[in-house]
């Protein structure tokens, strides 16, 4: 997987993390002896609350901690991609039992680290650096975005739906390719001529904020899909993504979004303008992975994780306020499409799907 970086994340704090300004850190139950086992988060730059994969990771390590009171749980949030390596190191230095790093974007960081500290334990979540101590959890979430983008194409009005990214990167892009085509197979299946906007699957090309925290960059992005009519937008960028969710919230009824990771009607205030949400599993594949290796059980680098429709590593939530909205017919047609995806019938691909 090639991840590729963005020169305005982070930008701004570029400085202060060169000059070793300590990191912001949360410890959860620390102090109790050596007899806990430590499993320390690394958050990427969208940080602890960004109501997406960071706040996702986060859930699984004190799900883990919940059910064995021996496991210790902490996190560091990163600032700014430079931040990656010193975080990682830090934890080695403290002898975190398992370290775990949070998104594509710090693949390359993990995988310097880990192979400079190969009795280390590592996880990582949406990235397989193919190192023998780092532990992949992957999911396949153009199955789910495929069904979102069929649910979406079967609810617009306008007869045009739009998604944007965060980044141009893998863990991004399977959600927009999953989304477009659920559209294109809607099309299809009811001769439907509804149009997909901020992602060209062919081209690889689309619509991005180059940011997961900014709100007033998801906004701006959203809106010019919004200008071209879409009354339907499915945000992939983190926090920056609140932006289109509560301008959608603040419209009336205008135009409404799907969200991505969390139910975002459970992680976010706009539920009434989320119609449901492409929901990545992380939670519950952290938690195993951490749970396990407490108890002494390997965890194997390959194959690792990989969550999909089949194993409810990724899903739709329910559709909360839209639920009486969402047309029976429409719903029994998304259950019948989940079933011959998890059955491999209809054949959902990606260049971005986890190898």
């Amino acid at each position: 997987m090639r991840v590729v970086s963005a020169l305005a994340v982070g930008g701004l704090v570029l400085g202060a993390a060169a000059c070793g300004e300590a990191p912001e850190e949360n410890n959860n139950g620390a102090g109790d002896g050596g007899e806990k086992y430590t499993a320390c988060m690394v958050t990427d730059v969208g940080g602890i609350d960004d109501k997406s994969f960071n706040t996702s990771a986060w859930k699984g390590l004190e799900a883990a901690k919940a059910e064995n009171s021996n496991i210790e749980t902490k996190y560091v949030a990163s600032k700014a991609e430079a931040d990656y390596e010193p975080n990682l190191t830090q934890y080695v230095n403290q002898k975190c039992d398992f370290i775990l790093a949070v998104g594509g974007l710090m693949e390359n960081a993990t995988k310097k680290i880990a192979e400079a500290n190969p009795n280390q334990q590592f996880g990582i979540v949406d990235s397989k650096p193919g190192v023998a101590n780092v532990y992949p959890m992957q999911f396949d979430t153009a199955q789910a975005g495929f069904l979102a983008g069929y649910l979406a194409a079967g609810m617009s009005k306008s007869k045009k739906v739009g998604t944007y990214g965060g980044m141009k990167i893998p863990p991004v892009t399977i959600f927009m390719d999953g989304f477009v085509d659920g559209v294109a197979h809607y099309n299809k299946t009811k001769s439907a001529t509804v149009q997909a906007l901020g992602w060209d699957k062919a081209t690889q090309n689309g619509s991005f904020t180059n940011d997961f925290i900014k709100q007033d960059e998801g906004k701006k992005v959203g809106d010019a899909l919004v200008a071209q009519g879409a009354d339907i937008v499915m945000p992939v960028a983190g926090g920056a993504g609140l932006g289109t969710t509560a301008a959608a919230q603040a419209s009336g009824g205008k135009y409404n979004t799907i969200w991505v990771d969390v139910d975002g009607c459970e992680s976010t205030p706009n539920c009434p303008a989320i119609i449901t949400t492409v929901v990545k599993n992380i939670p519950d594949a952290v938690k195993e992975a951490v749970v396990k290796a407490a108890k002494g059980e390997k965890l194997e680098a390959n194959p690792g994780y990989l969550g999909n429709l089949a194993n409810n590593g990724v899903s739709l939530a329910p559709f909360h306020d839209f639920d009486s909205k969402v047309p029976a017919e429409l719903k029994a047609e998304l259950d019948k499409l989940k079933a011959d995806i998890a059955a491999g019938t209809v054949q959902v691909t990606s260049a971005a799907q986890p190898k």
